[in-house]
């Protein structure tokens, strides 16, 4: 009688709301061990981890810590291998994301905005590296398809995410065979969430955004859920980035 395969295992970083929460709970529902990761949202990742764990018994598991603190990057890397004693895939998904007008931008927008995009990523890929080998597993980025068209006013934002598409790229080469590399770079799926300080987005400007989509309308959580489901399951994909925008990155308008 063959020994079932162990459940596979998933951190998914930033994973307590919105598009994490999203892809925590469809991988969930595929059987994987999930790992969700907060930095200010503990409560709403305690609760998600309860939910699941009601339905699955240890099943979710919750890491804290803040990305932009490298000291912090090695222990969070061994905290989430001891969760499960094994790792298959890392998500990186937690990001940053506001304007930084050229002219008033200020190098700890610069540090915070290329911290959680770029190098977080890098060196939590490179920490967790050696198990994600031995899983032949894979390392999934959340870029942006403004890391190749910028978006007005998001210059270090629109630099940060254009590194990270380079490093999904280099990654895809330098950790082949044993790890498959790839990203997802969504377009307008929720309106971003304003600081408490800044304006909420227009309903002028969220028509303007929608003019430029040719599906007409946002796309859901579940597209982006779905989609790093199908990139875990297609073995013979590495290095690509898929666009989950609605045809937006087709670039023009839908105004006449």
């Amino acid at each position: 009688m063959s020994t079932p395969a162990p459940q596979p295992v998933v951190l998914i970083t930033g994973s307590a709301k919105r598009l994490g929460r999203q892809m925590i709970e469809t991988l969930h529902q595929q059987q994987y061990r999930v790992i969700i990761h907060c930095n200010r949202s503990r409560s709403e990742a305690d609760a998600l981890a309860q939910q699941l764990n009601q339905l699955r018994p240890h099943s979710a598991a919750v890491l804290q810590a803040d990305l932009l603190d490298m000291a912090a990057l090695p222990q969070l890397a061994q905290q989430a291998l001891a969760c499960f004693n094994r790792l298959d895939v890392l998500v990186n998904n937690a990001s940053a994301f506001y304007p930084t007008a050229v002219g008033s931008a200020t190098p700890a927008q610069w540090q915070e905005l290329f911290g959680s995009n770029v190098q977080a990523p890098y060196f939590l890929s490179q920490a967790l590296a050696p198990q994600l080998a031995k899983n032949h597993g894979a390392i999934i980025n959340m870029v942006d398809i403004h890391a190749e068209k910028p978006l007005l006013g998001h210059s270090i934002y629109c630099m940060a995410k254009a590194a990270l598409l380079m490093m999904t790229k280099s990654l895809a080469r330098e950790l082949a065979p044993t790890i498959r590399v790839n990203g997802i770079a969504p377009g307008a799926i929720l309106w971003p969430e304003s600081p408490a300080t800044a304006t909420p987005l227009a309903e002028q400007d969220k028509a303007q955004i929608l003019a430029q989509i040719p599906l007409q309308r946002l796309g859901a959580t579940t597209d982006i859920a779905q989609t790093l489901l199908f990139l875990l399951q297609a073995p013979y994909i590495t290095g690509q980035i898929i666009a989950v925008d609605g045809g937006r990155s087709l670039g023009g308008s839908n105004k006449a």
